[in-house]
């Protein structure tokens, strides 16, 4: 991703997480999945009122950065299709960079070269990310499985 965004996050004041916790569960009221679109109204600087027409996948969105915000996280929207740099990739899956390339050169991840540099798919990356954390909740289950047997827990 261009310009690094992902490096550029910052936690909500007290105000915003007070405006988002509100938000999240006003909305939640109003909000119909059964319908594609819904209309919503917004004051401009002057108190006009404006109605405005948006899918209602993009308010379901909404609702969840509400609710993230809420919680005092920081939030981001990346494209499915975003292109990561190696350290990019390495932050959201908390390790460090020489082993982001690594998983990159054992097969582990797919990517792609923009001239020198390791370019990663974030669709891609969050397959993976996805498929590791099944394993570790598997892995988990299964020790926890064995302690019980073996009497330990």
């Amino acid at each position: 991703m261009t310009n690094s965004l992902l490096n550029s996050l910052t936690l909500p004041a007290p105000k915003e997480i007070e405006a988002a916790v509100r938000g999240q569960r006003e909305l939640a009221t109003f909000l119909s999945t059964k319908q594609e679109t819904q209309k919503i109204t917004i004051q401009d600087a002057q108190d006009v009122t404006h109605q405005i027409e948006l899918p209602t996948s993009s308010l379901t969105l909404l609702m969840s950065i509400l609710g993230e915000l809420a919680a005092g996280n920081a939030v981001q929207v990346v494209p499915v299709h975003a292109e990561l740099t190696t350290q990019e990739a390495a932050n959201i899956l908390n390790v460090s960079r020489p082993h982001m390339v690594k998983l990159l050169e054992e097969g582990k991840l797919p990517f792609h070269k923009t001239g020198r540099h390791r370019r990663i798919l974030f669709a891609d990356l969050m397959k993976y990310k996805d498929q590791r954390d099944a394993e570790s909740i598997q892995a988990l289950r299964e020790l926890a499985e064995q302690s019980q047997e073996l009497g330990f827990y």
